[in-house]
């Protein structure tokens, strides 16, 4: 075999690896899934002091993961300029509920 031919194999081999790590994941959350038992009330969590100054709370909610509900508490998170934080809400849809994700809006 040249050496041009083993060169080209390896760098093939090098790159199939290289590739191979690349992963494509859906964003994690129960986007489009319905559920048809009631989300619980929210917890009530306690709110420290922000960590520094332009930090804003952003409320902690029910996730639909594994057929059950699970809570992921809230975190403090740097205010955008010109944006509001609309929290997650569970919708109803029709005989069940929708999760309506939370999101940073403008005004």
């Amino acid at each position: 075999m040249k050496l041009s031919s083993i060169r080209t194999a390896i760098a093939g081999v090098l790159l199939g690896v290289a590739l191979s790590g690349c992963i494509v994941a859906p964003a994690p959350g129960p986007v489009g899934v319905v559920t048809y038992t009631a989300p619980p009330p929210p917890q009530v969590e306690v709110v420290g002091v922000a960590p520094s100054p332009g930090y804003v709370w952003l409320g902690g909610a029910w996730f639909w993961e594994g057929g059950r509900y699970a809570w992921h508490p809230g975190r403090w998170s740097a205010a955008r300029p010109g944006y509001h934080w609309v929290p997650h809400a569970w919708v109803r849809n029709g005989n069940g509920w929708r999760m309506s994700e939370g999101h940073w809006a403008r005004g």
